[in-house]
């Protein structure tokens, strides 16, 4: 028998949806500025401030971006989606074999490896010494390598993926052993495919770092083939932002005029617009995976 809902419940209801909608349009209102910034002139906009609304439409910003350095542009968006692609699957492979060998109780040195996870949390070596074995024992110098292997491993999301495994009924894993699988069949054939979730989740944390990511190469590359977009695009508005103060870069014409307010608003656009696109596809396992991760012990 269906329930009729009281005129209290729906003014409830109602009040959340204009409640919800009112916070969506204040998040949405900031991109919307952003979006329309970029396509505005650097003129009226000077003039007349920012507004939700293109004024004095212009795509002088975008020709400058693409047109000054639209080869190198793409190689960087190349770099950024290959440097995405392979952390990804690397920092996932690595995490969750890690996760799975500290979730099973009776696994010898468990609680050793747990504690230098912790240890590595709370004590860092500072960034001298991190960046000397990085370049001289792991040669990450100029190297592709040197975008992906420093931001490969996280604790937490080490732990998070290690509060999946755990929930996973042991009675599984004990069917599996007696049938002759060995752990890692275990963890391929069972922990794996069970925890598809947690492994989205974790993968979109990761993706979302590379993809980021603009310190590894300010720490290890000097080759402008190998920047990324994030970085390649910061120093686009480092140079707009030096000639705009009056501190013209080396090569730049002394009077040259660039539109460095939109510029801004333009490399943020290119750089979080793949995000935006692909995050509404894969949000409701990334809300799931952490709202689980939290309650589950």
């Amino acid at each position: 028998m269906k329930v009729k809902e009281s005129l209290s419940d729906k003014a409830l209801q109602v009040f959340a949806y204009i409640f919800i909608g009112l916070i969506g349009v204040a998040c949405f209102y900031p991109l919307l500025m952003t979006l329309s910034v970029s396509f505005s002139s650097e003129k009226t906009i000077a003039l007349k401030g920012y507004s939700a609304i293109p004024q004095d439409f212009s795509l002088d910003t975008y020709i400058y971006i693409f047109g000054n350095s639209g080869k190198e542009l793409m190689g960087s968006y190349g770099v950024t989606v290959s440097v995405t692609v392979i952390g990804t699957c690397l920092a996932l492979l690595i995490t969750s074999m890690l996760a799975f060998a500290v979730s099973i109780s009776d696994l010898k040195y468990r609680n050793v490896l747990s504690f230098i996870c912790n240890f590595t949390i709370i004590f860092g070596a500072g960034l001298i010494p991190w960046y000397y074995v990085c370049v001289n024992y792991y040669h990450l110098k100029d190297s592709m390598f040197g975008l992906i292997v420093p931001s490969m491993f996280s604790v937490w999301n080490m732990f998070l993926l290690r509060t999946y495994f755990k929930a996973i009924s042991q009675s599984l894993y004990e069917a599996a052993r007696i049938d002759g699988a060995n752990y890692f069949q275990i963890y391929a054939k069972i922990a794996m495919p069970l925890s598809k979730t947690p492994l989205l989740t974790v993968g979109l944390m990761y993706a979302l770092q590379y993809w980021n990511d603009w310190w590894n190469a300010l720490m290890f590359v000097s080759d402008k083939k190998l920047w990324p977009l994030q970085y390649f695009l910061y120093n686009i508005l480092s140079n707009v932002n030096a000639i705009s103060s009056g501190r013209v870069p080396a090569g730049a014409a002394a009077n040259i005029q660039l539109p460095s307010e939109t510029v801004k608003m333009a490399v943020t656009i290119l750089t979080i617009g793949p995000i935006i696109f692909a995050y509404p596809f894969i949000q409701k396992y990334f809300v799931s995976g952490v709202m689980t991760g939290a309650v589950k012990e």
